[in-house]
């Protein structure tokens, strides 16, 4: 599973992705073109690597070859699309290099929406959080697929962000996560979940302690073990 995700694809768009032409609701063209290539890409029905053909992004869509183009600047701009020259845009997957800094900046962004969650998180939003971190622990015993693991992991980060009550946290760490997405898969496919499970319920239990200095620094110690796994595994796939 992580080596699909991670590889590369030589095949068409139609073979890789099948989305049906957009619709004309209220959202602007251009929106719903965008959306619905991010969504792709976040859910790896289009993998890195792949090529984002402009002809058969219109034929596919059914839209205007000047709506195609803004949205792939837009999805350029958020990391998600690289333009590679001679070849055209094509999904990204950041370099070791770049994915170092990203998950730097992601424990240090959230880390403080840590600290704010519990600082300002209601005792539901709490009792939320451990529920989070003991749902995970159960997802884990049923699945290995890493996909599924992270969108169980990420319902722990959704309870945080929440009751952090910032929209520039959440605005700011959603558009680090996006880009790191298929790292954090790679990252969840290969660090032990055991540990995962009790350093989320090490967070969990400094924010109930009202520890919330201490709870920060657990989940930047989090981030940055998942840093390690996904670089080794990055560097392990280039090599192969």
């Amino acid at each position: 599973m992580v080596e699909g995700i991670m590889s590369s694809s030589t095949n068409s768009l139609a073979e890789a992705w099948n989305s049906n032409p957009v619709g004309r609701v209220a959202a602007p063209l251009r929106e719903q073109v965008i959306n619905a290539l991010r969504s792709a890409i976040l859910d790896f029905r289009l993998r890195p690597g792949q090529r984002l053909v402009e002809r058969e992004l219109i034929e596919q869509l059914g839209v205007s070859r000047t709506t195609v183009r803004e949205a792939l600047r837009e999805l350029t701009s958020e990391g998600l699309v690289t333009v590679v020259p001679q070849k055209g845009a094509i999904v990204s997957a950041p370099s070791p290099e770049e994915a170092r800094d990203l998950y730097e900046a992601r424990a240090a962004l959230e880390a403080v929406v840590v600290k704010r969650f519990a600082e300002r998180a209601s005792k539901s939003q709490i009792m939320r959080l451990g529920a989070a971190a003991e749902s995970f622990a159960e997802v884990i015993e049923s699945s290995e697929d890493p996909v599924t693991l992270l969108a169980a992991k990420d319902v722990f980060y959704d309870v945080l962000i929440e009751g952090s009550g910032s929209a520039v946290l959440q605005q700011l760490t959603e558009g680090i996560q996006a880009r790191l997405r298929v790292l954090r898969a790679t990252a969840m496919s290969s660090e032990g979940h055991a540990a995962v499970v009790e350093e989320l319920r090490g967070i969990t239990a400094a924010i109930q302690d009202g520890d919330a200095e201490g709870a920060a620094q657990l989940y930047a110690q989090h981030i940055r073990r998942a840093a390690d796994n996904a670089l080794q595994s990055l560097q392990e796939t280039d090599q192969a």
